[in-house]
C-alpha cells in the first residue's frame, strides 16, 4: 500500500511541491515520500489506538477530503510538524504542502478502495496494510461493517456487508466477469 501511497503523493504534489516555489527542487521527492509516509505511519497509530471507527469514517461519503474532519486534521498536523522538522520549512510553507496533500491523497485512496471498477485498491487491502494485525484488522471490518450501508457497500440492505454484498455489487455490473460470477454463485 506504500507504493500506491507514493503514487498518489507523487500525482498531487505537482502543484503543492514541485511548482512551489518554497521548495528547493532537490527537497521534491523527498516530500512527497515524507507524504506517503507521515499518511501511512499516521493512520498505522489510529489504529493502534483504537480507532476503527474514525477509520470507518473515513470511508464516508467525502470525509476524506473534508479539512474539518478530526482524522485529516490529526494526519495534516503530523505532516506538518514533521516537514519542518525534516526540512526546516516554515510552519506556513509545511501546513501548506500538507493541507493540500494529505486531503487528495486520503480521497484519491478513498474513492479507489470504493470503486468496484479500480482494482489497484481493495477496502480490505487498505485495512490489512494499516493494522498489521488481525484483532484489529477484524475491529476495523466490524466498524465497516457498522457504517457500510452509509457508504453504499450494503448492496442487499440486509444491514451487514458480507460476501453477499461483494457478490451482489459484482453482478449489478452485469456482463463479464459479473455474469460468470453470478452464475457459479447461482445467483
Amino acid at each position: 500500500m506504500f507504493e500506491q501511497l507514493t503514487q498518489l503523493a507523487q500525482q498531487f504534489g505537482v502543484e503543492s511541491v514541485v511548482k512551489n516555489q518554497a521548495i528547493p527542487n532537490e527537497h521534491n521527492e523527498a516530500v512527497m515520500t515524507e507524504a506517503s509516509s507521515s499518511i501511512f505511519s499516521g493512520l498505522q497509530k489510529i489504529v493502534s489506538e483504537g480507532g476503527a471507527d474514525q477509520l470507518a469514517g473515513l470511508f464516508q461519503g467525502n470525509n476524506a477530503q473534508n479539512t474539518s474532519n478530526p482524522l485529516i486534521q490529526k494526519l495534516t498536523e503530523q505532516l506538518t510538524g514533521s516537514l519542518g522538522e525534516k526540512f526546516g520549512f516554515n510552519s506556513e510553507t509545511a501546513s501548506g504542502v500538507a493541507g493540500s496533500l494529505i486531503p487528495q491523497i486520503l480521497g484519491s485512496l478513498v474513492n479507489k478502495a470504493k470503486d468496484p471498477n479500480d482494482s489497484s485498491f481493495q477496502i480490505s487491502d487498505v485495512i490489512a496494510a494499516i493494522s498489521g494485525d488481525s484483532t484489529q484488522n477484524s475491529g476495523i471490518m466490524e466498524a465497516i461493517s457498522k457504517y457500510g450501508g452509509q457508504f453504499g457497500l450494503d448492496q442487499n440492505a440486509d444491514g451487514k456487508v458480507d460476501i453477499s454484498d461483494a457478490m451482489s455489487a459484482v453482478t449489478k455490473k452485469g456482463g463479464g466477469l459479473g455474469s460468470i460470477l453470478g452464475k457459479l454463485f447461482g445467483k
